[in-house]
Protein backbone atom coordinates (compact mmCIF):
# COMPACT_ATOMS: atom_id res chain seq x y z
CA UNK A 1 0.00 0.00 0.00
CA UNK A 2 1.26 3.83 0.36
CA UNK A 3 4.83 4.49 1.62
CA UNK A 4 3.83 5.63 5.34
CA UNK A 5 7.07 7.53 5.29
CA UNK A 6 4.40 10.25 2.77
CA UNK A 7 2.00 10.18 6.03
CA UNK A 8 3.45 12.51 8.22
CA UNK A 9 5.41 15.90 6.62
CA UNK A 10 7.08 16.04 9.90
CA UNK A 11 8.64 12.43 10.09
CA UNK A 12 9.09 13.18 6.44
CA UNK A 13 10.98 15.93 7.11
CA UNK A 14 13.60 14.28 9.60
CA UNK A 15 14.58 11.47 7.44
CA UNK A 16 14.47 12.62 3.82
CA UNK A 17 13.59 15.41 1.43
CA UNK A 18 11.24 14.52 -1.38
CA UNK A 19 9.80 16.98 -3.74
CA UNK A 20 5.96 17.10 -4.63
CA UNK A 21 7.05 16.13 -8.08
CA UNK A 22 9.20 13.10 -6.91
CA UNK A 23 6.24 12.23 -4.51
CA UNK A 24 3.53 12.35 -7.54
CA UNK A 25 5.87 9.89 -9.41
CA UNK A 26 6.08 7.81 -6.82
CA UNK A 27 2.48 7.37 -6.18
CA UNK A 28 1.43 7.58 -9.86
CA UNK A 29 3.31 4.02 -10.18
CA UNK A 30 1.86 2.08 -7.39
CA UNK A 31 -1.19 -0.21 -8.54
CA UNK A 32 -3.88 1.59 -5.58
CA UNK A 33 -5.80 4.30 -6.09
CA UNK A 34 -4.48 7.17 -4.13
CA UNK A 35 -5.84 10.29 -3.36
CA UNK A 36 -5.32 13.65 -0.81
CA UNK A 37 -7.56 16.37 0.57
CA UNK A 38 -7.00 19.21 1.99
CA UNK A 39 -8.80 20.38 5.12
CA UNK A 40 -11.98 21.53 3.60
CA UNK A 41 -11.71 17.62 1.80
CA UNK A 42 -11.10 19.09 -1.65
CA UNK A 43 -9.61 16.76 -4.04
CA UNK A 44 -5.42 17.99 -4.77
CA UNK A 45 -3.71 15.32 -5.52
CA UNK A 46 -5.12 12.16 -7.40
CA UNK A 47 -2.92 9.50 -9.05
CA UNK A 48 -2.91 7.45 -12.24
CA UNK A 49 -4.55 4.01 -10.66
CA UNK A 50 -7.10 6.42 -9.17
CA UNK A 51 -7.95 7.43 -12.43
CA UNK A 52 -8.11 3.86 -14.07
CA UNK A 53 -10.26 2.38 -10.84
CA UNK A 54 -13.06 5.50 -11.19
CA UNK A 55 -13.10 6.11 -14.87
CA UNK A 56 -12.72 10.13 -13.60
CA UNK A 57 -10.02 11.80 -15.07
CA UNK A 58 -7.42 13.92 -12.50
CA UNK A 59 -8.65 17.03 -13.98
CA UNK A 60 -12.03 16.06 -13.22
CA UNK A 61 -11.58 14.81 -9.66
CA UNK A 62 -9.09 18.09 -8.38
CA UNK A 63 -10.43 20.95 -6.93
CA UNK A 64 -14.17 18.46 -5.82
CA UNK A 65 -15.30 17.30 -2.83
CA UNK A 66 -14.20 13.91 -2.73
CA UNK A 67 -17.93 12.65 -1.53
CA UNK A 68 -18.83 14.27 -4.71
CA UNK A 69 -16.47 12.01 -6.63
CA UNK A 70 -17.29 8.76 -4.82
CA UNK A 71 -20.69 9.23 -3.97
CA UNK A 72 -20.15 6.74 -1.02
CA UNK A 73 -22.57 6.54 2.02
CA UNK A 74 -19.74 6.67 4.09
CA UNK A 75 -18.91 10.20 3.05
CA UNK A 76 -21.95 11.40 5.11
CA UNK A 77 -21.95 8.54 8.02
CA UNK A 78 -18.59 7.21 8.33
CA UNK A 79 -15.75 9.63 6.61
CA UNK A 80 -12.78 7.68 6.91
CA UNK A 81 -10.52 10.66 7.31
CA UNK A 82 -12.91 11.77 9.76
CA UNK A 83 -12.94 8.73 11.63
CA UNK A 84 -9.39 8.98 11.78
CA UNK A 85 -9.38 12.26 13.11
CA UNK A 86 -11.89 11.28 15.57
CA UNK A 87 -9.89 7.92 16.92
CA UNK A 88 -6.40 9.25 16.19
CA UNK A 89 -5.79 5.74 14.67
CA UNK A 90 -4.97 5.20 10.59
CA UNK A 91 -7.96 2.89 9.12
CA UNK A 92 -6.32 -0.50 7.35
CA UNK A 93 -9.18 -2.11 4.92
CA UNK A 94 -11.92 -0.10 5.52
CA UNK A 95 -14.66 -1.66 3.63
CA UNK A 96 -17.27 0.80 1.33
CA UNK A 97 -19.21 1.35 -1.49
CA UNK A 98 -18.56 3.67 -4.40
CA UNK A 99 -19.88 4.60 -7.58
CA UNK A 100 -17.33 5.42 -10.44
CA UNK A 101 -17.68 7.91 -13.17
CA UNK A 102 -20.16 5.66 -15.18
CA UNK A 103 -22.68 5.76 -11.91
CA UNK A 104 -21.93 1.87 -11.20
CA UNK A 105 -21.18 0.55 -7.72
CA UNK A 106 -17.98 -0.43 -6.80
CA UNK A 107 -16.75 -2.41 -3.83
CA UNK A 108 -13.65 -1.17 -2.09
CA UNK A 109 -11.13 -1.42 0.53
CA UNK A 110 -9.30 1.53 1.67
CA UNK A 111 -6.58 2.71 4.08
CA UNK A 112 -7.05 6.06 5.49
CA UNK A 113 -4.41 8.81 7.44
CA UNK A 114 -4.25 12.21 8.14
CA UNK A 115 -1.78 14.90 7.14
CA UNK A 116 -0.26 16.98 9.62
CA UNK A 117 2.49 19.70 8.95
CA UNK A 118 5.63 20.74 11.37
CA UNK A 119 3.60 22.00 13.94
CA UNK A 120 1.12 18.56 13.83
CA UNK A 121 -1.71 20.46 13.22
CA UNK A 122 -4.10 18.62 10.08
CA UNK A 123 -3.64 19.90 7.23
CA UNK A 124 -5.87 17.34 4.94
CA UNK A 125 -5.80 13.57 4.66
CA UNK A 126 -4.58 10.75 2.05
CA UNK A 127 -6.65 7.66 0.90
CA UNK A 128 -5.49 4.74 -0.49
CA UNK A 129 -7.95 2.11 -2.17
CA UNK A 130 -8.14 -0.79 -4.14
CA UNK A 131 -11.25 -2.28 -6.25
CA UNK A 132 -12.41 -5.06 -4.62
CA UNK A 133 -16.14 -5.58 -7.05
CA UNK A 134 -14.80 -8.41 -9.30
CA UNK A 135 -13.35 -10.56 -6.24
CA UNK A 136 -16.70 -9.83 -4.71
CA UNK A 137 -18.46 -11.26 -7.83
CA UNK A 138 -16.08 -13.71 -7.51
CA UNK A 139 -16.92 -14.96 -3.71
CA UNK A 140 -20.70 -14.15 -3.99
CA UNK A 141 -20.57 -17.06 -6.91
CA UNK A 142 -18.20 -19.06 -5.34
CA UNK A 143 -20.77 -19.20 -2.12
CA UNK A 144 -23.77 -19.57 -3.94
CA UNK A 145 -22.18 -22.71 -5.74
CA UNK A 146 -21.19 -24.29 -2.78
CA UNK A 147 -24.68 -24.52 -1.14
CA UNK A 148 -27.58 -26.42 -3.14
CA UNK A 149 -30.77 -26.40 -1.57
CA UNK A 150 -29.76 -26.78 2.05
CA UNK A 151 -26.75 -29.20 1.20
CA UNK A 152 -23.34 -27.08 1.08
CA UNK A 153 -20.48 -28.97 -0.86
CA UNK A 154 -17.94 -26.94 -3.27
CA UNK A 155 -16.48 -30.20 -3.44
CA UNK A 156 -16.02 -31.62 -7.57
CA UNK A 157 -18.02 -34.90 -6.34
CA UNK A 158 -21.01 -32.92 -4.41
CA UNK A 159 -20.68 -30.11 -7.67
CA UNK A 160 -21.50 -33.58 -9.63
CA UNK A 161 -24.19 -34.85 -7.46
CA UNK A 162 -25.81 -31.27 -7.85
CA UNK A 163 -25.91 -31.55 -11.20
CA UNK A 164 -27.30 -34.86 -11.18
CA UNK A 165 -29.79 -33.53 -9.00
CA UNK A 166 -30.89 -31.11 -11.34
CA UNK A 167 -31.02 -33.23 -14.70
CA UNK A 168 -33.48 -35.13 -13.60
CA UNK A 169 -35.34 -32.89 -12.35
CA UNK A 170 -38.01 -33.52 -14.98
CA UNK A 171 -38.16 -37.51 -14.36
CA UNK A 172 -40.03 -40.00 -11.85
CA UNK A 173 -37.96 -42.51 -11.35
CA UNK A 174 -37.22 -44.35 -8.69
CA UNK A 175 -33.94 -43.28 -6.96
CA UNK A 176 -31.57 -45.08 -4.39
CA UNK A 177 -28.68 -42.78 -2.09
CA UNK A 178 -25.96 -45.28 -0.49
CA UNK A 179 -23.62 -43.59 2.07
CA UNK A 180 -22.17 -43.85 4.99
CA UNK A 181 -24.23 -43.04 8.05
CA UNK A 182 -24.44 -38.97 8.36
CA UNK A 183 -23.43 -38.24 4.84
CA UNK A 184 -26.69 -36.33 4.24
CA UNK A 185 -28.98 -38.80 2.36
CA UNK A 186 -31.82 -37.70 3.65
CA UNK A 187 -30.56 -33.68 2.90
CA UNK A 188 -30.61 -35.18 -0.91
CA UNK A 189 -33.85 -36.67 -0.82
CA UNK A 190 -35.12 -33.34 -0.14
CA UNK A 191 -33.15 -31.34 -2.54
CA UNK A 192 -34.42 -34.18 -5.17
CA UNK A 193 -38.23 -33.36 -4.07
CA UNK A 194 -37.49 -29.59 -4.49
CA UNK A 195 -36.52 -29.76 -7.76
CA UNK A 196 -39.26 -32.27 -9.24
CA UNK A 197 -42.39 -31.32 -10.84
CA UNK A 198 -43.86 -32.93 -8.27
CA UNK A 199 -42.31 -30.21 -5.53
CA UNK A 200 -46.00 -28.88 -4.52
CA UNK A 201 -46.88 -32.71 -3.25
CA UNK A 202 -46.76 -34.48 -0.11
CA UNK A 203 -43.45 -35.70 0.66
CA UNK A 204 -43.54 -38.49 3.09
CA UNK A 205 -40.84 -40.35 5.00
CA UNK A 206 -40.42 -42.63 6.82
CA UNK A 207 -37.55 -45.12 8.33
CA UNK A 208 -37.51 -48.61 7.15
CA UNK A 209 -35.16 -50.01 10.02
CA UNK A 210 -37.52 -48.17 12.99
CA UNK A 211 -40.82 -50.80 12.84
CA UNK A 212 -41.22 -54.58 12.62
CA UNK A 213 -42.61 -56.43 9.76
CA UNK A 214 -46.56 -56.21 10.97
CA UNK A 215 -46.01 -52.19 11.75
CA UNK A 216 -44.17 -51.66 8.91
CA UNK A 217 -46.75 -52.95 6.16
CA UNK A 218 -49.40 -51.15 8.28
CA UNK A 219 -47.26 -47.80 7.87
CA UNK A 220 -46.65 -48.23 4.23
CA UNK A 221 -49.83 -49.31 2.77
CA UNK A 222 -52.50 -48.90 5.91
CA UNK A 223 -54.65 -51.46 7.61
CA UNK A 224 -58.42 -51.88 7.93
CA UNK A 225 -60.12 -52.35 11.49
CA UNK A 226 -59.30 -55.72 13.04
CA UNK A 227 -56.87 -56.55 10.95
CA UNK A 228 -54.57 -57.49 13.77
CA UNK A 229 -55.50 -57.10 17.69
CA UNK A 230 -54.27 -53.15 18.27
CA UNK A 231 -56.28 -52.10 14.52
CA UNK A 232 -59.06 -50.52 16.50
CA UNK A 233 -60.11 -48.45 13.40
CA UNK A 234 -58.93 -48.50 9.60
CA UNK A 235 -55.57 -46.61 8.82
CA UNK A 236 -54.45 -44.79 5.41
CA UNK A 237 -51.16 -45.49 4.52
CA UNK A 238 -48.36 -43.53 3.70
CA UNK A 239 -48.39 -44.67 0.17
CA UNK A 240 -51.96 -43.42 -0.01
CA UNK A 241 -50.88 -40.36 1.81
CA UNK A 242 -48.43 -39.74 -0.51
CA UNK A 243 -50.83 -39.85 -3.48
CA UNK A 244 -49.52 -37.83 -6.74
CA UNK A 245 -46.20 -36.86 -4.38
CA UNK A 246 -42.92 -38.68 -3.22
CA UNK A 247 -42.31 -41.12 -0.78
CA UNK A 248 -38.59 -41.16 1.26
CA UNK A 249 -38.08 -44.53 1.85
CA UNK A 250 -34.73 -44.63 4.31
CA UNK A 251 -32.69 -47.40 5.36
CA UNK A 252 -35.07 -49.57 2.86
CA UNK A 253 -32.20 -52.34 2.58
CA UNK A 254 -32.99 -53.61 5.86
CA UNK A 255 -36.68 -53.77 5.44
CA UNK A 256 -38.11 -57.58 5.70
CA UNK A 257 -37.66 -59.63 2.77
CA UNK A 258 -41.24 -59.63 2.19
CA UNK A 259 -42.16 -56.56 2.41
CA UNK A 260 -39.59 -55.85 0.35
CA UNK A 261 -41.97 -57.84 -2.44
CA UNK A 262 -44.93 -55.70 -1.56
CA UNK A 263 -42.32 -52.41 -2.46
CA UNK A 264 -41.46 -54.00 -5.29
CA UNK A 265 -45.12 -54.74 -6.92
CA UNK A 266 -45.76 -50.86 -5.82
CA UNK A 267 -43.02 -49.69 -7.49
CA UNK A 268 -43.99 -51.30 -10.83
CA UNK A 269 -47.28 -51.44 -10.79
CA UNK A 270 -48.90 -48.69 -8.61
CA UNK A 271 -50.66 -50.74 -6.48
CA UNK A 272 -51.51 -52.46 -2.87
CA UNK A 273 -53.88 -53.87 -0.13
CA UNK A 274 -54.60 -52.70 2.92
CA UNK A 275 -53.52 -55.23 5.93
CA UNK A 276 -56.55 -57.33 6.61
CA UNK A 277 -57.88 -56.11 2.91
CA UNK A 278 -58.57 -57.77 -0.50
CA UNK A 279 -59.09 -54.27 -2.05
CA UNK A 280 -56.59 -53.49 -4.62
CA UNK A 281 -55.75 -49.63 -4.41
CA UNK A 282 -53.94 -47.94 -7.12
CA UNK A 283 -51.49 -44.74 -6.24
CA UNK A 284 -49.05 -42.69 -8.58
CA UNK A 285 -45.99 -42.29 -5.95
CA UNK A 286 -42.64 -41.18 -7.08
CA UNK A 287 -39.79 -43.20 -4.36
CA UNK A 288 -36.57 -42.09 -3.31
CA UNK A 289 -34.74 -44.94 -1.15
CA UNK A 290 -31.71 -44.59 0.70
CA UNK A 291 -29.62 -47.55 2.56
CA UNK A 292 -26.48 -46.90 5.02
CA UNK A 293 -24.95 -50.65 4.52
CA UNK A 294 -22.92 -52.29 1.88
CA UNK A 295 -25.40 -52.78 -0.39
CA UNK A 296 -23.32 -55.81 -2.71
CA UNK A 297 -23.04 -57.32 0.31
CA UNK A 298 -26.78 -57.23 1.43
CA UNK A 299 -27.21 -58.97 -1.93
CA UNK A 300 -24.75 -61.67 -1.90
CA UNK A 301 -26.79 -62.75 1.54
CA UNK A 302 -29.75 -62.76 0.30
CA UNK A 303 -31.43 -59.97 3.02
CA UNK A 304 -31.96 -57.50 -0.06
CA UNK A 305 -33.57 -58.76 -3.58
CA UNK A 306 -31.60 -58.32 -6.30
CA UNK A 307 -34.92 -57.72 -8.50
CA UNK A 308 -35.72 -54.61 -6.04
CA UNK A 309 -32.16 -53.14 -5.83
CA UNK A 310 -32.39 -52.41 -9.80
CA UNK A 311 -36.15 -51.36 -9.83
CA UNK A 312 -35.43 -48.91 -7.22
CA UNK A 313 -31.56 -47.79 -8.27
CA UNK A 314 -32.72 -46.58 -11.79
CA UNK A 315 -30.93 -43.64 -10.74
CA UNK A 316 -28.22 -44.31 -8.33
CA UNK A 317 -26.63 -41.56 -6.20
CA UNK A 318 -23.25 -42.73 -3.39
CA UNK A 319 -23.08 -39.89 -0.80
CA UNK A 320 -19.63 -39.31 -1.15
CA UNK A 321 -17.82 -39.46 3.18
CA UNK A 322 -16.36 -36.92 4.31
CA UNK A 323 -13.18 -37.70 4.73
CA UNK A 324 -12.69 -37.81 0.67
CA UNK A 325 -14.05 -34.18 0.06
CA UNK A 326 -12.28 -32.41 3.02
CA UNK A 327 -12.19 -28.53 1.23
CA UNK A 328 -15.95 -29.33 1.99
CA UNK A 329 -15.42 -28.75 5.77
CA UNK A 330 -14.63 -25.19 5.89
CA UNK A 331 -17.68 -23.98 4.49
CA UNK A 332 -19.70 -26.28 6.56
CA UNK A 333 -17.82 -25.25 9.75
CA UNK A 334 -18.58 -21.51 8.73
CA UNK A 335 -22.34 -23.06 8.50
CA UNK A 336 -22.72 -24.83 11.90
CA UNK A 337 -20.88 -21.81 13.33
CA UNK A 338 -23.86 -19.24 12.16
CA UNK A 339 -26.43 -22.26 12.83
CA UNK A 340 -25.37 -21.92 16.47
CA UNK A 341 -24.47 -18.43 17.18
CA UNK A 342 -28.21 -18.16 16.01
CA UNK A 343 -29.41 -20.83 17.92
CA UNK A 344 -27.36 -19.83 21.29
CA UNK A 345 -27.47 -16.27 20.66
CA UNK A 346 -23.90 -16.19 20.67
CA UNK A 347 -21.59 -14.21 18.14
CA UNK A 348 -19.07 -16.59 17.07
CA UNK A 349 -17.95 -16.44 13.76
CA UNK A 350 -14.69 -17.54 13.71
CA UNK A 351 -12.35 -20.57 14.13
CA UNK A 352 -8.60 -20.31 14.57
CA UNK A 353 -6.45 -21.98 12.22
CA UNK A 354 -5.14 -24.38 14.37
CA UNK A 355 -8.62 -25.62 14.81
CA UNK A 356 -9.16 -25.82 11.26
CA UNK A 357 -5.89 -27.79 10.88
CA UNK A 358 -7.45 -30.31 13.37
CA UNK A 359 -10.33 -30.28 11.81
CA UNK A 360 -8.76 -31.16 8.55
CA UNK A 361 -6.81 -33.80 9.57
CA UNK A 362 -9.39 -35.73 11.26
CA UNK A 363 -11.08 -39.21 9.18
CA UNK A 364 -14.33 -37.73 10.15
CA UNK A 365 -16.27 -41.95 10.55
CA UNK A 366 -19.46 -39.88 11.58
CA UNK A 367 -19.48 -37.58 8.56
CA UNK A 368 -21.02 -34.30 8.62
CA UNK A 369 -22.94 -35.41 11.42
CA UNK A 370 -20.47 -35.92 13.80
CA UNK A 371 -18.63 -32.80 12.41
CA UNK A 372 -21.89 -30.64 13.64
CA UNK A 373 -21.60 -32.37 16.83
CA UNK A 374 -18.11 -31.19 17.48
CA UNK A 375 -18.76 -27.93 16.39
CA UNK A 376 -21.95 -27.36 18.65
CA UNK A 377 -19.41 -28.95 21.65
CA UNK A 378 -16.71 -26.62 20.72
CA UNK A 379 -19.16 -23.31 20.43
CA UNK A 380 -20.85 -24.35 23.75
CA UNK A 381 -17.34 -24.26 25.24
CA UNK A 382 -16.60 -21.04 23.86
CA UNK A 383 -17.58 -17.49 24.94
CA UNK A 384 -19.45 -15.23 23.41
CA UNK A 385 -17.24 -13.08 20.94
CA UNK A 386 -14.66 -15.14 21.18
CA UNK A 387 -12.24 -17.05 18.59
CA UNK A 388 -13.47 -20.90 18.50
CA UNK A 389 -10.03 -22.38 19.82
CA UNK A 390 -8.72 -25.82 19.18
CA UNK A 391 -8.75 -26.22 22.86
CA UNK A 392 -12.43 -26.33 23.44
CA UNK A 393 -12.77 -29.31 20.83
CA UNK A 394 -13.48 -32.67 22.43
CA UNK A 395 -10.51 -34.70 24.08
CA UNK A 396 -11.37 -37.87 21.89
CA UNK A 397 -11.26 -35.70 18.92
CA UNK A 398 -8.20 -34.14 19.38
CA UNK A 399 -6.54 -37.59 20.05
CA UNK A 400 -7.76 -38.78 16.65
CA UNK A 401 -6.54 -35.62 15.03
CA UNK A 402 -3.18 -36.30 16.17
CA UNK A 403 -3.23 -40.02 15.03
CA UNK A 404 -4.20 -38.98 11.84
CA UNK A 405 -1.73 -36.23 11.22
CA UNK A 406 0.91 -37.28 9.60
CA UNK A 407 -1.16 -40.00 7.75
CA UNK A 408 -3.62 -37.66 5.95
CA UNK A 409 -2.37 -34.29 6.13
CA UNK A 410 0.61 -35.38 3.81
CA UNK A 411 -2.15 -37.01 1.73
CA UNK A 412 -4.68 -34.18 1.32
CA UNK A 413 -4.99 -31.70 -1.55
CA UNK A 414 -7.71 -29.48 0.25
CA UNK A 415 -4.97 -28.06 3.14
CA UNK A 416 -6.80 -24.84 4.23
CA UNK A 417 -3.84 -22.66 4.95
CA UNK A 418 -2.56 -23.46 1.62
CA UNK A 419 -6.00 -22.11 0.33
CA UNK A 420 -6.03 -18.60 2.38
CA UNK A 421 -2.03 -17.98 1.34
CA UNK A 422 -2.44 -18.50 -2.37
CA UNK A 423 -6.00 -16.04 -2.18
CA UNK A 424 -3.95 -13.50 0.29
CA UNK A 425 -0.92 -13.92 -2.13
CA UNK A 426 -4.07 -13.35 -5.47
CA UNK A 427 -5.17 -10.27 -3.99
CA UNK A 428 -1.90 -8.55 -3.59
CA UNK A 429 -1.38 -8.97 -7.23
CA UNK A 430 -5.01 -8.45 -8.23
CA UNK A 431 -4.72 -11.96 -9.75
CA UNK A 432 -2.11 -11.22 -11.99
CA UNK A 433 -0.87 -14.91 -12.08
CA UNK A 434 2.61 -14.26 -13.34
CA UNK A 435 3.45 -11.88 -10.57
CA UNK A 436 1.81 -14.37 -8.13
CA UNK A 437 4.16 -17.35 -9.60
CA UNK A 438 7.29 -15.72 -9.14
CA UNK A 439 6.50 -14.69 -5.13
CA UNK A 440 5.90 -18.15 -4.71
CA UNK A 441 8.65 -19.37 -6.82
CA UNK A 442 6.41 -21.89 -8.63
CA UNK A 443 5.56 -22.43 -12.36
CA UNK A 444 2.47 -20.93 -13.91
CA UNK A 445 1.00 -24.41 -14.40
CA UNK A 446 1.12 -25.46 -10.39
CA UNK A 447 -0.38 -21.95 -10.03
CA UNK A 448 -2.85 -23.13 -11.93
CA UNK A 449 -3.25 -26.67 -10.65
CA UNK A 450 -3.18 -25.28 -7.09
CA UNK A 451 -5.72 -22.66 -7.88
CA UNK A 452 -8.24 -25.47 -9.90
CA UNK A 453 -8.02 -27.34 -6.65
CA UNK A 454 -8.85 -24.82 -4.43
CA UNK A 455 -11.90 -23.69 -6.24
CA UNK A 456 -9.72 -20.38 -7.27
CA UNK A 457 -9.87 -21.04 -10.99
CA UNK A 458 -11.55 -17.75 -12.45
CA UNK A 459 -10.05 -16.19 -15.48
Amino acid sequence: MVPFFLLKHSECKDKMSISDKFKDHILDSIAEGVFTVDKNFRINFFNKAAEKITGYDRDEALGKFCKHIFRSDNCYTDCPIALVLKSQKNIYDFDSKVRNAHDCPMQIKLNAAVLYNEDQEPTGGIVSFRDMTELEKFRESFEKSTQFHGILGQSKIMQEIFELISEISDSDAPVLISGESGTGKELIANAIQQTSSRHDKPFIKINCSVFPQNLLASELFGHVKGAFTDAIKDRVGRFEIADGGTIFLDEVAEMPLQMQIQLLRVIQEGTFERVGESVTKKVDVRVIAATNINIQKALDDGKFREDLFFRLSVIPIEMPPLRVRKNDIPPLVKHFLSKYSMLYKKDITEIEAKAIDRLMNYDWPGNVRELENVIEYAFVRTSKGSILESTKLPSNFKESSIEYKYNLRAHSSDDISERTHLLKTLEKHHWNKRKVATELKIGRTTLWRRMKKHGLDVE
